[in-house]
């Protein structure tokens, strides 16, 4: 997953992404990064349930993968600790959170802080958490979205790097809201936010996101998006 375009002997930054689930976003990032819109070498992807489809993307795209099992653990610090282990031997200069369905303890997200990227179903700070979908439905909301952001130690907290939003549609019901938002934002802004990342484009800086050397006052929009992720 070379990208031919980039200058022969320039450094490519290392990602390992870290899911739970189907492995819809992991999908994004390995045809961006295959396309040659991130400069990015993809060299692992974690995951804490064995049965995740995510890994057969992975494992399809020949990525190696790792299965850590958190229901062998003890407590959350326990698994922790063995994520933590197992990403500093891949040396990553990027961890890409996709779908990883669990809360981290201060200590993991101190450590890997600054190179750990989230996307979360909602337009942060509204809806934290799970089952955004149907509070957004529930509460009656006019837009919905999806934002990528920094992790930081406060659940869906970090600084926000990305938004993309849309009017929500008066017949859709929370399967068909889900749906709109991985296909129309959540594709689209995660693949664009790791490019800037892996460019050096996009940093964290005294828990502040900088992008291009200034400080994001607000999200980027899909009107912020390059050519190549709209």
């Amino acid at each position: 997953m070379n990208d031919a375009d980039s200058i022969p002997g320039a450094p490519r930054a290392r990602l390992v992404v870290v899911i739970s689930g189907r492995g819809r976003n992991l999908a994004a990032l390995i045809a961006a990064i295959r396309e040659g819109r991130i400069a990015a070498d993809l060299v692992a992807v974690i995951s804490n349930r064995a049965d995740a489809p995510g890994l057969a993307i992975a494992a399809a795209a020949g990525v190696p993968t790792t299965v850590i099992p958190h229901v062998d653990y003890l407590d959350r610090a326990a698994f922790d600790a063995a994520l933590a282990s197992c990403l500093r031997a891949c040396r990553p200069d990027i961890v890409a959170l996709a779908g990883f369905m669990r809360i981290l303890t201060e200590g993991f997200v101190r450590e890997f802080e600054g190179r750990m990227l989230n996307v979360h179903p909602s337009l942060l700070p509204r809806h934290k958490g799970l089952n955004t979908h149907a509070a957004v439905l529930r509460e009656g909301d006019a837009e919905h979205g999806a934002t990528v952001h920094f992790v930081s130690p406060q659940l869906d907290g970090g600084p926000a790097v990305i938004q993309g939003r849309f009017i929500v549609p008066a017949h859709d019901d929370v399967q068909q809201l889900a749906e709109r938002v991985m296909d129309t934002v959540e594709r689209k802004i995660y693949p664009q936010a790791v490019a800037w990342m892996a460019r050096g484009e996009l940093k964290l800086e005294q828990g502040v996101a900088v992008f291009r050397g200034r400080p994001l006052r607000e999200p980027l929009t899909l009107d912020d998006l390059e050519e190549g992720f709209r």
